[in-house]
């Protein structure tokens, strides 16, 4: 193909390397979105935890399967990256750290301190996991 061909190429997504305030951009909408469809199973829990004691029981009993405690893993990173680059946006929006090297360093602080926070859960659980 020449390099003056005016067809459009495809591009693969998988082989271009995102800035962090790009990737910061997506996992904030997925974030947004694994709360928006974890609302309906968190509001389901604590109808059932506030139900009597036996729905708490069984509402216990579910948040012992480890696939709901995966999930609530994930909708605690969710979470936490949501609200940690909602605030990083709305600095943003303040004209604070709008530099390129500030932005770059607050999207990574953004993208790690999520995760540190999910560990920091973990190490506060000690030996539940």
């Amino acid at each position: 193909m020449r390099s003056d061909d005016p067809r459009p190429v495809a591009l693969n997504l998988l082989r271009i390397r995102f800035p962090a305030p790009a990737v910061l951009s997506i996992l904030h909408r997925i974030a947004g979105l694994l709360l928006f469809l974890g609302v309906p199973l968190a509001v389901y829990l604590m109808e059932l935890s506030l139900s009597g004691p036996a729905g708490f029981a069984r509402a216990e009993a579910l948040l012992a399967a480890p696939a709901l405690r995966f999930a609530g893993l994930v909708i605690l990173w969710a979470f936490s990256h949501h609200l940690l680059a909602g605030v990083r946006h709305l600095l943003l929006d303040l004209d604070i750290g709008i530099s390129k090297a500030a932005a770059h360093a607050s999207a990574w602080f953004v993208n790690l301190a999520a995760a540190g926070v999910v560990v920091a859960y973990l190490g506060y659980l000690g030996g539940l996991w």
